[in-house]
């Protein structure tokens, strides 16, 4: 017993000791050259340390971080695995309730046998601000005045490993954060309004899924596995140098689910809905500026092509277009087939485009064919 009372004491002593050299080194030593010595001595556990840090800060300038966002969604999902404590939330937006890590918490995560540990760092600021932004590293963030911290992730792992986290770990991040957030997204309808999409929409409520659709079983497998094709179709896409689209026609009497379908798809695929009724729409430039406006993984619904507009024909002779020129709405189908299927038609990906229609024999060739 005495010899433990002894080791307890003595170890209080050297403590007391080190406090009192840091307190005089503080007091006597410039301040310029205790950094120096400090920063000499990181350098060289950092030298001789076989670990390497990524570090992944929210804001890049006064703009959020894509790394950051899609690291954020991914360790949500594995943060309620492996960490002591989790940030629950849920906006309008979501279907369902989302997991964040929490601050100075730290996730582990495996990666092909790779063992990598994430670490959410906050590092508190004045939130007065001084006009110039606040600096920290070699950087300067100027969006840090509006915010009371400056929130990074730490990506740690043995250096041997750098290749691939660099080649394969972080893009797999990137994916697996963007289809987490995206799968978590409720589906939204959008409208044209004063010849614009409608910026807030409307949450889009149908119920109807494939396994609530009244539809042959046959056919319904083979849209659902088309639609699978088509969702993890990135790579042929872009192999074939085709633009990611899929177009669909649905024709038959009223009444026979079109609309239905449509509302499945959408469910199926958690892709928003984008209404455009073609009489709203003033001239072909108009229609060619909606159908750019559209966002990825969505789907572009014109229902009753046939009837909602009169489409003139691409055989149509000068004179017939010239008696036209003196209508307002002058969408043409040569200017609806160049907004779907032409050049501009290529800037945007994961787009599906479903015309319907109760008599298909009405329609130009150049609607239903192939692609």
């Amino acid at each position: 017993m005495s010899n433990c009372y002894k080791m307890i004491s003595t170890v209080a002593s050297i403590a007391a000791s080190a406090m009192l050299i840091r307190s005089t080194a503080h007091d006597f030593i410039p301040h310029e050259i205790l950094h120096f010595f400090s920063s000499q001595i990181h350098g060289i556990r950092l030298h001789f340390s076989s670990q390497f840090t990524i570090v992944i800060q929210e804001f890049q300038g006064v703009t959020r971080n894509q790394v950051y966002e899609a690291a954020e969604a991914y360790l949500g999902s594995k943060g309620t695995l492996s960490a002591l404590r989790v940030k629950a939330g849920k906006s309008d937006e979501d279907k369902k309730l989302a997991f964040f890590v929490d601050k100075n918490q730290e996730v582990c995560d495996d990666f092909e046998g790779i063992k990598v540990r994430w670490r959410l760092c906050c590092e508190y600021v004045d939130s007065s601000g001084n006009g110039y932004g606040y600096g920290y590293g070699n950087r300067i963030d100027m969006n840090a005045s509006l915010r009371s911290e400056v929130r990074s992730y730490e990506l740690s792992f043995h250096k041997k490993h750098k290749e691939e986290i660099f080649n394969l770990y972080l893009p797999y991040v990137l994916e697996r954060g963007k289809a987490i957030k995206e799968g978590n997204l409720a589906v939204k309808l959008h409208t044209v309004e004063h010849r614009n999409w409608n910026g807030d929409a409307f949450k889009f409520g149908h119920p109807m899924t494939f396994n609530t659709l009244a539809i042959d079983s046959e056919l319904k497998k083979e849209i659902m596995d088309d639609l699978d094709k088509f969702l993890n179709g990135k790579e042929f896409y872009k192999r074939t140098g085709k633009a990611w689209k899929r177009g669909y026609l649905l024709y038959g009497p009223p009444g026979t689910g079109k609309s239905s379908l449509i509302a499945a798809m959408a469910n199926y695929l958690n892709y928003d809905i984008y209404d455009l009724d073609l009489t709203g729409i003033y001239n072909n430039m108009n229609l060619k500026d909606l159908v750019l406006g559209i966002s990825n993984r969505s789907i572009l619904v014109i229902e009753d092509i046939d009837c909602t507009i009169e489409l003139e024909n691409r055989e149509e002779d000068k004179e017939e277009h010239r008696k036209q020129e003196h209508k307002v709405t002058m969408v043409t189908l040569l200017g609806l087939l160049n907004a779907i299927d032409g050049l501009w038609s290529c800037c945007g990906e994961e787009r599906i485009m479903v015309f319907t229609t109760n008599h298909k024999e009405k329609l130009d060739p150049a609607l239903l064919r192939p692609g």
